[in-house]
């Protein structure tokens, strides 16, 4: 369907420029390889502090993951022998699914060129899919008490992001156009009474390919960023600079 991103709302003009590098991956990621370019940006970050930011979007393989502490019993099947990769990483929240028709943006940001208050972090990146929604001509919507957006009772986004020296890792799940089926396998995020819903199921034949440059222009115009071309996937030396 065609898409007007100039209904993206604009930034603040007290909201500061700050360039980051951009990688779009076409090919699915699997989660280890998203984890160690994140990672690996973070640790540049801490070394070198004026270094442009980064964000990826992507999609993975078909995976769960349990944030910091999250509970197994969210989980509906033997963990040693689960429907699809299992994984424990460094975030906060409850079990989530990735797979194919899912769109995945991981910011890494140093929160010391934005504001320096998690909740507001968590608050952006919802307003960054509300965004993309309102473009879509869907209204998404929080829920008081949760994180996360939902459309008309289902949630269509996860987010769940981790923080060192305030320089963030993780970041947010969109259901495009996704096979629900593996939802089923999990209490998604912990929350046994929100069904899982995808934004293709509103609008029939949406696909990642569309969404993306929505979620793309969002994350800009929301967090002030300036996208650079990077000239391979990560390698933050390559492309990286003190300026």
């Amino acid at each position: 369907m065609p898409v007007d991103i100039s209904k993206l709302s604009k930034i603040s003009a007290s909201v500061q420029p700050s360039a980051a590098f951009l990688f779009e991956c076409s090919e699915l990621v699997p989660l280890e390889t998203a984890l160690g370019w994140q990672r690996q940006w973070q640790q540049h970050l801490f070394a070198k502090p004026l270094a442009p930011q980064a964000v990826w979007l992507l999609q993975h393989p078909s995976c769960y993951t349990l944030g910091r502490g999250a509970s197994e019993t969210n989980l509906l099947f033997d963990t040693k022998d689960p429907p699809a990769a299992l994984h424990r990483i460094d975030r906060g929240g409850e079990v989530t699914h990735h797979l194919p028709g899912q769109l995945v943006a991981y910011p890494v940001l140093d929160l010391r060129r934005h504001q320096t208050d998690l909740h507001w972090y968590l608050r952006q990146l919802e307003q960054v899919l509300i965004d993309v929604l309102v473009v879509l001509g869907l209204a998404g919507e929080r829920l008081h008490g949760l994180t996360g957006l939902w459309l008309e009772g289902h949630k269509v986004a996860a987010i769940g992001v981790g923080c060192r020296r305030w320089i963030t890792q993780h970041g947010l799940a969109l259901n495009v156009d996704c096979d629900l089926e593996g939802f089923s396998s999990v209490v998604p995020c912990g929350l046994a009474n929100h069904p899982v819903g995808r934004l293709n199921q509103w609008i029939p034949g949406l696909t990642v390919a569309e969404v993306q440059p929505l979620l793309r222009q969002s994350l800009s115009e929301r967090f002030g960023l300036l996208w650079q071309t990077p000239n391979s996937l990560v390698n933050p030396e390559a492309f990286a600079s003190d300026d």
